[in-house]
């Protein structure tokens, strides 16, 4: 299939390409030889969020390729919501590590590319060796259906991930304004945009409102230009948002399909990167003290100071020292 069109935001010496899955096209941008390096993104982002670490892990003497999940950028969208299960974000995965001419590959992934690359790794051993996690710690499956605890969490108002169950209602939210309401949410998220208080109440919506109601306005942060948002809210655009919300629509079908991996734990050498100010680290540091069970094959585990949730570009030389440095410890 022909190449997308190179275009002035992709990281001089990348390409980009599109391959064949069971589960419709998958694109990426790749960079450099050796080993693969497969890095999956999370919401609401794309393969662009890794333009700091093409080059660098490239530099490095590895093959990078930074994917567009389903339902992102130019990566197939299925119209079913239960296409978006973990399970066909694994088998997307293990497609394109062969498409690729590959056998095997370390994956590493953030926001919910973070538990998609855990389950890659989970689900598939043969295929991927090794695992790297940001932002968000592995936490096997539970004992409760997922939107049960959700709706526990948040009492008088909903959890966000509840608020992003109906199909339709976020996109209409989002869809009005996209460029807008990636910009609040990317600042909100950022590292010391907002007080431990005001951070912990942009997840939860009052009855009647918006998530974007408690967005921060203001400038954007210093690692997020306007032709970066223009790179994000283009796609969203394009592509619209039920793709990507449909990842959170099956976290209960996740539950069940994942019966047989109940408490597992992923044994292969794991990284785990987060930040301080990161909502994800703070509320599941239960699951970082639990790593000597849950990722017995765990390298380290390091907190930056004073980083937010988007940590592979709000701290991008420090992600890919942290990288490579466990990636060449791999050899």
């Amino acid at each position: 299939m022909p190449k997308p069109p190179t275009d002035p935001t992709t990281p001089p010496g990348a390409v980009h390409r599109l391959v064949h899955t069971p589960g419709g096209r998958i694109h990426l941008v790749e960079q450099g030889t050796g080993p693969l390096v497969l890095l999956v993104h999370g919401f609401p982002e794309s393969w662009y969020s890794w333009r700091h670490q093409l080059p660098a892990l490239a530099a490095a003497g590895y093959r990078a390729a930074a994917i567009d999940a389903r339902g992102y950028g130019r990566s197939a969208k299925p119209a079913a919501t239960d296409a978006y299960r973990m399970l066909a974000h694994v088998a997307d995965n293990t497609a394109v590590v062969h498409a690729l001419g590959e056998e095997t590959a370390t994956v590493v992934g953030h926001d919910w590319g973070s538990p998609i690359a855990a389950h890659s790794a989970l689900l598939r051993p043969d295929v991927f060796t090794a695992v790297g996690l940001l932002s968000v710690p592995y936490a096997p499956r539970g004992d409760h259906r997922p939107t049960d605890g959700f709706a526990r969490i948040g009492g008088d108002e909903e959890f966000y991930v509840s608020y992003f169950q109906a199909p339709g209602r976020a996109e209409a939210e989002i869809e009005r304004d996209v460029r807008g309401w990636l910009a609040g949410f990317y600042t909100g998220l950022t590292g010391g945009a907002l007080n431990p208080e005001e951070h912990g109440r942009l997840f939860f919506v009052p009855q009647g409102a918006h998530l974007a109601d408690r967005f921060p306005t203001g400038p954007l942060p210093a690692w997020l230009t306007e032709a970066d948002l223009d790179v994000y809210s283009g796609e969203f655009e394009r592509s619209g948002l039920t793709g990507a919300l449909n990842r959170y629509r099956n976290v209960d079908r996740d539950w069940e399909d994942l019966a047989a991996w109940h408490g597992a734990p992923i044994t292969q050498p794991s990284l785990f990167i987060g930040g301080s100010l990161d909502a994800s680290t703070t509320w599941m540091a239960d699951a970082i003290d639990a790593y000597p069970a849950t990722l017995p094959g765990l390298s380290a585990a390091h907190i930056l100071e004073g980083c937010g949730h988007w940590i592979q570009q709000e701290r991008p030389d420090e992600v890919n020292q942290l990288l490579t440095q466990w990636l060449d410890g791999l050899r």
